[in-house]
Formats: C-alpha cells, sequence, structure tokens
C-alpha cells in the first residue's frame, strides 16, 4: 500500500504482429481506440504500442489434431471435459457463449499441461454468477484466443489462474467486465498479447500466497479502464487498484504494453519486489502515476513513452492545497541494494520521455514506516535484509546493520538521459505540476523510532546515492529538496547545495 507523509506455449500468431510503432494514441477504455504512426508534438521516439482489445488475434477456426471439441450449447461442457480429460489434454472451444453451470463456486479446475484454445468468437461467460473462470494448483496451463468475461471474483481474487498456480500461459485473450482481478500469477507466468480491459478492481494481481513470484513476464498486452468499481473511494487508502499491481515478484520482465486509461495507477509494485526491467511500454492517461515502485528494490524503467498520467489524482491534491508533490513515477521507500540478487543494483530509470504528465518522478521516503512500526502499512512484512522481523526493535535498531536493515531505503536511483516535456495549456495547470522531488517527512512516530526528526530526509537528499543527470527539460519545471518546504529553480537544484542534474539542459517553454 502506498504511504507518503501520512504517519508461456508459442503462440499462434508471432507476437510482434501484434505491435505496432506508435505515439499518437486516442485513449479511451472504448477498445476502439487506434494508435497511429504520427509522431508527438515533442518529437517523442515511436514506442511499442499492443492494440490489442480493437483488433485482438483470431484463434484457430478448426479444432487441432486430437482436441476435445467443447460446445457452447451445453451449459458446463467445458468443466466437465475438463473434469474427465486427462491431464495434457487441449480443449477447443466452439464459436458462441460458453457458461458454467450458474453455481457461484461453478469453475474449471484444470489440469497439469491442459491447453485452452478459443475459436474465433469463442467466449467463456460467468453471467455474473459464477466467481473464478480458470482455477485450480495444477502447473503449465496455456488459455489462448479466448474471451474471459463478466465473472464476479471477491476483492483482491482473480479469475483466470485463481489458485496461482506456476508456469501458466495466458495469450490473445481478451479478460474482460469481471470484478475482482481479470487474473492472478504465479512463477513463470507469461502473460502475452491481451486485452485486460474493464476490470473491476485490476487487470492483474501479481500476487501469491505465502510465496515470491518469480520469473514473470508480461509483454504486450493492453491494460486499459481498469478499477471500474472505484476501490479507492470505497475503502480510502487500501491501495489496492490500478492496471496491474504485483506484490513480492523477483525477476519481472514487463515489455511492449499500453496500459492506459486505468482509475488509479498504471503499474504498482508494492512490497518487496525485485528485479524489475520495465521498458519499451507506453503508459498514458492513467488516473493516477503511470508506474509507483514501492519498498522494493533494483529495477530498471527504460525507452518507454509515459504521458498524460496523473492529471486526475495529481490535480485533486493541489486542489486541496496539498504540497505534496505527488508524481507520474513515484518511488517510494524504494531502491538499488547490490546485498539483493538481481541484475542491476540500483534502480535506474533512462531514455523515457515524459510528456505532459501531471508531475514528473519524485523520491520518497516516510521517515517513520520501517519493520515493527505501526506507521508500516504492509502489516507483518520486513525489509528483504531482516529475516526476523522481531530483532527491530530497541536497543539494536539503533546500531549497524539494523538501523539501515529495518528500513527500506531510496536509495541508489540514477535519473539520466530523459525527456521532461510540460506544456501547461495542454495539461491545463498553474502551479503544482511540473515538480521533481526527493525528500522526506519529520519522523515523529512511534516513540522508540530511531529515525526522529531530519535524518531520513537528509539522507535521501544528500546521502543516499539518488542522482539526476544528463536530463532534457522543456517548461516550467521546479525541484523540491528534503521536504516540502522549499522549491528551487534549475540553478538552485544545479548548484553546490545539491549538485543535482549536471549535464542537463533547461527551456523554460515546452517548444524550445
Amino acid at each position: 500500500m502506498v504511504t507518503k507523509w501520512r504517519n508461456w506455449a508459442s503462440p499462434a500468431t508471432p507476437l510482434a504482429l501484434i505491435l505496432l510503432a506508435a505515439t499518437g494514441c486516442t485513449s479511451t477504455s472504448d477498445a476502439g481506440a487506434e494508435p497511429t504512426n504520427a509522431p508527438s508534438a515533442s518529437g517523442a521516439p515511436a514506442t511499442p504500442v499492443a492494440r490489442v482489445c480493437a483488433k485482438p488475434a483470431a484463434g484457430p477456426e478448426k479444432a487441432p489434431a486430437g482436441a476435445v471439441t467443447v460446445d457452447p450449447a451445453v451449459v458446463g461442457d467445458l468443466a466437465e471435459k475438463t473434469k474427465s480429460s486427462p491431464p495434457g489434454t487441449t480443449f477447443w472451444l466452439r464459436p458462441g457463449k460458453h457458461r458454467l453451470d450458474p453455481e457461484r463456486y461453478a469453475q474449471v479446475i484444470a489440469k497439469k499441461g491442459n491447453r485452452y484454445l478459443g475459436a474465433p468468437g469463442a467466449v467463456l461467460d460467468g453471467g455474473k454468477k459464477n466467481n473464478y473462470a480458470f482455477s485450480g494448483t495444477a502447473p503449465d496451463v496455456t488459455i489462448s484466443h479466448l474471451t474471459v468475461q463478466r465473472f464476479v471474483a471477491p476483492p483482491d481474487e482473480g479469475v483466470v489462474n485463481h489458485d496461482m498456480a506456476d508456469g501458466w500461459v495466458i495469450e490473445h485473450s481478451k479478460i474482460q467486465y469481471n470484478s475482482g482481478a481479470g487474473m492472478m500469477a504465479g512463477a513463470r507466468q507469461q502473460v502475452r498479447a491481451n486485452c485486460l480491459r474493464d476490470n473491476g478492481q485490476y487487470g492483474m494481481n501479481a500476487y501469491k500466497t505465502g510465496d515470491s513470484i518469480r520469473g514473470l513476464v508480461v509483454e504486450g498486452n493492453e491494460i486499459v479502464g481498469n478499477n471500474t468499481d472505484d476501490w479507492e473511494r470505497r475503502k480510502p487508502g487500501c491501495g489496492c487498484t490500478g492496471g496491474i499491481k504485483f506484490w513480492a515478484v523477483d525477476g519481472a520482465e514487463i515489455r511492449g504494453n499500453w496500459v492506459h486509461d486505468n482509475r488509479g495507477a498504471g503499474l504498482w509494485a508494492d512490497n518487496n519486489n525485485n528485479d524489475f526491467r520495465i521498458e519499451n511500454n507506453l503508459l498514458e492517461a492513467n488516473d493516477g502515476a503511470a508506474l509507483m515502485y514501492e519498498t522494493s528494490y533494483n529495477a530498471v524503467v527504460r525507452n518507454n513513452t509515459i504521458r498524460r498520467n496523473n492529471w486526475v489524482e495529481g490535480r485533486k491534491y493541489a486542489d486541496r492545497g496539498d504540497p505534496f508533490p505527488y508524481a507520474t513515477i513515484y518511488i517510494s521507500e524504494a531502491g538499488g541494494e547490490p546485498r539483493i540478487r538481481a541484475r542491476t543494483d540500483k534502480i535506474e530509470i533512462y531514455r523515457n520521455v515524459l510528456e505532459n504528465n501531471w508531475n514528473g518522478i519524485t523520491l520518497w521516503e516516510n521517515a517513520d514506516r520501517f519493520c515493527n512500526s505501526p506507521a508500516n502499512t504492509s502489516t507483518g512484512y520486513c525489509t528483504l535484509l531482516v529475516k526476523d522481523t522481531d530483532r527491530c526493535e530497541r536497543p539494536a535498531i539503533t546500531t549497524a546493520p539494523l538501523y539501515d536493515d529495518c528500513r527500506w531505503k531510496t536509495q541508489r536511483v540514477d535519473i539520466h538521459d530523459n525527456r521532461f516535456l510540460l506544456d501547461p495549456a495542454v495539461v491545463k495547470c498553474t502551479t503544482k505540476c511540473g515538480r521533481m522531488a526527493v525528500l522526506s517527512n519529520y519522523g515523529t512516530y512511534p516513540k522508540w523510532s530511531p529515525y526522529k526528526g531530519k535524518r531520513v530526509a537528509e539522507a535521501i537528499t544528500h546521502k543516499q546515492h539518488n542522482r539526476w543527470h544528463d536530463n532534457v527539460y522543456r517548461g516550467p519545471w521546479s525541484f523540491v529538496p528534503v521536504d516540502t518546504d522549499r522549491t528551487l529553480d534549475s540553478g538552485e537544484w544545479q548548484g553546490t547545495a545539491y549538485r543535482q542534474d549536471a549535464g542537463s539542459t533547461f527551456a523554460p517553454q515546452a517548444g524550445d
């Protein structure tokens, strides 16, 4: 949960055929949106866009050799044939609307190695009666070219791969109009070229009960319009919404996706994630941050086009007078950590274009959030550096190594060779929409905290190797270091007190 100052098998169609180079998309949760090849006004480079919802790949028109044919005219046919067939069976769903028995817990319990292939027009419809579509703990299941819709999973649960089994491949499918999450995730799961649209909570909830998820691939998907049930309004502060939520995922590839028009954040990695590569995505017009990386470690964020994000949530904070620089890329208690094995030992954000978002990049660390603190909203969890959470208490927490290891630290963040473009007339803002920030709150809580006062604010700003350099800025950018009480211009930001953005260039107007 976010905190701020508050105390596969091979596809039938190669993936490259569904990726279109585009930068001039019209964003809408209606899947008729068409990316075009026209460059943006900024001259931003073309970014691969997965235009899946409007033009999904078609499944096989005839049953593959040896496949079991499933008839939509027979209610429950898919579940019954799955039950009576051996593991490793391929099922071909005829065109039409397939239904399960009209009972809440009717579901398809997959067996190891099963494949479910949809003919053109094949739909598995939960009728707003069934909670789950595909479940069970069997590994290596494939779901392809199938529409899965109108299931009613409870909050935080998923419709496809409900039981978080390993090695599943979900490809060329539409998973849409469901409650809860469109899907859950297991280790080695591959989510490729799908339309994850208009689900009540998440497109995908990448969480596995009692374990981390290793080797997750999310590639070439369109992730649009999720959180239709507006869970942050129903449960304020729940941190439980967005396009995709990641929890304790280790070694993720997030590439070539079009993440747009989600209510809340587009991509949100929350709690002890590690070793992410987030690249060649188009992230646009999400109500909140395009990317949140929270209480997590070691990531590369590169070659993404990020535009028109955070207009709703950023404006909300500004309109109520909240000075916090809620940003489009929000790094919260997350950083590089060489002691945790990964392909990088820092968070590196580079060669991205951020255009007409509400604010830029904020590096934040809540001084009151650490292991065993009541202010740690990830209750019961500790950092990956401390196995015994009970060790994080006085007096041991006041000295090395626990003084450092008991808190998630925003450190070793390297922000370089990006283009930050802001035209206030496009964003329709006059103030508090063009900020970069590196800051913390004044530590106050709990009474036994060793991090009180300005210790964390001074550390995140000056001592934890957080750097901006060699970037291009166009528009009225300002910079917020230490805390929300000070705002700097580019000269002050580059000056001797902060020494940030060496080698960067600044122009006051977006078109200069």
